[in-house]
């Protein structure tokens, strides 16, 4: 429900400000612009034409242009900052958080890094390039280096007048962490806890330290998921040494969830999460031929089968009627296995312990759907065609490409991750291409053995 009001909301958005647009009346869409959170007007500018998208970008106040960067596409988010100059640049970019401005510095000009190089602070240069130096989708390169620490051996009075000094907190600060003189972590406080209790009460009283940690290393999956079993709103992260580096926000982790909800998406159908919908031609020609090619040689490998039995199918002309009943459902199913496979194997569930007890549920599973389903289209072929054998051909052949789904549903996955090769966008197209051989192969092979013969 919530998602439908949001994509309605946007929907409208897009209305009323495609209308001012047209109208020419630009002072109502600056007011529209601005009333709007970054990411919301990132969302809006993905969903204009260029054109219209330039104008858009224009009249956004200049102390959200960085944060709207962020919140937009590989290609848009390159479109935009060709339009911008170095000073804007610069200008919109210096007073991001950390972990925001390394999502955005390598999309940058040179001159425009070197610049705002220049211009950051000795610390704060110093913490982009200790996140930089991590690889991308790692806990490293997702944390954020500005962090509240305090010593175990002081007191809840001395560590209010130090957040009074300091003036402000990171956002989403809902605990302060606990280190020694080594930096590394021994636990955290919560903030609540801060505010109600005694000021003399020593900290270490207060000390929660069962707490878990982020390693530096750790997947962005990974992440994603000791956020959704923790329920955390902020998270440290740590090395080898237990050495504090830095902590990871739930506003990340929100974002993680999404991209990869939009990988698995179109990753399905060969696209690339990062297209702008408004793409040249040429660009989006070359981002989706190749995988349009790959369909095309599966498509030819099951003609090649079909070839096979060009006679059985002369002499049976209802074949030609059902075989694509027989495939189209056998990748239906191939599919719906698939689908659970990558989101298992995303979410960790989903490793060579347990792959055969899930094998073998989904093969029975797909036994009966096989029976079931076989045995209602075997009906309607023997009401339309009057041929009990027929009627057992297709049946038999839709319970054999059941099975077939099912065994290249669960395995092919974990083949292709094992192969480092991503279940979620190469799946799809693999295990189609088993079903419809299978179910082309079984439908006709089993026609030519009884109808014929």
């Amino acid at each position: 429900m919530a998602e439908a009001v949001r994509h309605d909301k946007t929907a409208r958005q897009l209305r009323l400000l495609s209308d001012a647009l047209d109208s020419g009346r630009l002072g109502p869409v600056r007011r529209m612009v601005n009333t709007l959170a970054p990411a919301e007007i990132g969302n809006l500018l993905e969903s204009l034409p260029p054109d219209k998208r330039m104008v858009v970008w224009g009249l956004v106040d200049a102390e959200d242009d960085g944060e709207v960067l962020v919140h937009v596409g590989d290609e848009v988010r390159e479109s935009l900052i060709a339009d911008m100059d170095q000073d804007e640049l610069v200008a919109a970019v210096e007073d991001l958080d950390i972990d925001d401005l390394a999502d955005l510095v390598e999309d940058l000009p040179d001159a425009v890094i070197e610049q705002l190089l220049r211009s950051m602070d000795r610390d704060n240069r110093e913490r982009l390039e200790q996140v930089l130096s991590y690889p991308e989708d790692t806990a490293g390169r997702l944390m954020n280096p500005d962090v509240v620490t305090v010593r175990a051996d002081t007191t809840v009075d001395v560590v209010l007048r130090f957040l009074r000094l300091r003036g402000e907190l990171p956002e989403h600060t809902d605990h302060l962490y606990v280190v020694n003189r080594r930096h590394q972590l021994i636990g955290w406080v919560a903030l609540q806890d801060l505010v109600t209790r005694d000021p003399g009460t020593p900290i270490n009283q207060l000390l929660d330290d069962e707490l878990e940690s982020l390693h530096v290393d750790a997947s962005a999956q990974e992440v994603a998921r000791q956020f959704s079993d923790n329920d955390w709103v902020s998270a440290p992260v740590v090395d080898d040494g237990n050495v504090l580096l830095g902590r990871i926000t739930v506003d990340d982790v929100v974002d993680i969830i999404r991209e990869q909800a939009e990988h698995q998406a179109l990753g399905a159908a060969g696209l690339d999460e990062d297209e702008d919908l408004f793409s040249p031609i040429r660009r989006a020609v070359r981002g989706r031929v190749v995988w349009l090619g790959i369909n095309l040689l599966t498509a030819f490998l099951a003609a090649a089968v079909i070839g096979q039995f060009d006679a059985t199918i002369e002499q049976i002309v209802a074949l030609a009627v059902l075989m694509p009943i027989v495939a189209g459902i056998g990748g239906n199913a191939a599919v719906q296995v698939l689908t659970l496979m990558v989101r298992g194997i995303a979410l960790g569930q989903v490793g060579q312990s347990n792959a055969s007890i899930l094998l073998w549920k989904e093969l029975r599973v797909a036994l009966i759907n096989g029976l079931l389903i076989g045995a209602l289209v075997g009906t309607v072929a023997l009401l339309w065609f009057g041929s009990w054998l027929l009627s057992l051909v297709i049946a038999a052949a839709l319970v054999i490409n059941f099975c077939s789904a099912a065994l290249a549903g669960v395995l092919l996955p974990l083949l292709l991750k094992r192969m480092r090769v991503d279940p979620a966008v190469a799946g799809t197209v693999v295990v189609t291409a088993v079903t419809d051989v299978m179910g082309f192969f079984s439908f006709l092979g089993l026609a030519t053995v009884i109808l014929l013969h």
